[in-house]
């Protein structure tokens, strides 16, 4: 039987023991007992929270979300002008805390796994829309028509960073942020 009080901390430890086991096996070729056994606690208590392997995917998946969605809105709370906006957002979605190689490595295997899993699918659904809305909406005053475009080549940008970021291949001293920053000059500069 749980302890009173205890599931909320359980469950954020299994969901970060699901970030970890997902990252050491680069893939979902985990199971319940694995990430359980990292979490230190049974099985059984793990099926009782979250009845099912795919659901603890999905949570961690949510907690990573949920994570991003904070920097995101701790990044933009200063943010005065249109264009600060974009930037906070790069920041966000480029910062340390969204760069480690742990949680680039996880957001990988949940891309595809959201090929397989209806709730996975629309998870990754919300958050593609919301980055989208959010730089769209930041993006108007200063490409006009073009900001939905520009938005959609920004987060191009960034999923392809973290591509690259996983596989070892972005060249050493690269600034990700910078990468991104410049295509967006680009884009103001050649409004037309």
């Amino acid at each position: 039987m749980p302890k009173v009080g205890m599931e909320p901390i359980r469950r954020r430890s299994l969901v970060e023991a699901a970030i970890s086991a997902i990252h050491a096996r680069g893939s979902l070729d985990i199971t319940i007992r694995d990430i359980a056994g990292r979490a230190g606690v049974s099985q059984g208590l793990a099926h009782h929270y979250f009845g099912s392997k795919d659901a603890l995917i999905v949570s961690a998946m949510r907690h990573l979300l949920t994570d991003y969605g904070r920097q995101v809105r701790r990044e933009i709370k200063d943010a005065a002008t249109p264009r600060a906006r974009v930037s906070a957002i790069i920041r966000a979605s480029l910062g340390s805390e969204q760069f480690k190689p742990e949680t680039v490595s996880v957001w990988l295997v949940f891309y595809v796994h959201a090929q397989e899993s209806k709730d996975a699918h629309a998870l990754l659904t919300v958050y593609a829309s919301r980055l989208a809305s959010n730089l769209t909406y930041n993006l108007r005053p200063l490409v006009g028509d073009r900001a939905p475009a520009v938005a959609e080549g920004i987060a191009s940008l960034i999923d392809g960073l973290y591509i690259r970021k996983a596989l070892g291949s972005l060249r050493e001293g690269s600034d990700a942020r910078m990468l991104v920053e410049d295509y967006v000059e680009s884009q103001i500069v050649n409004r037309g």
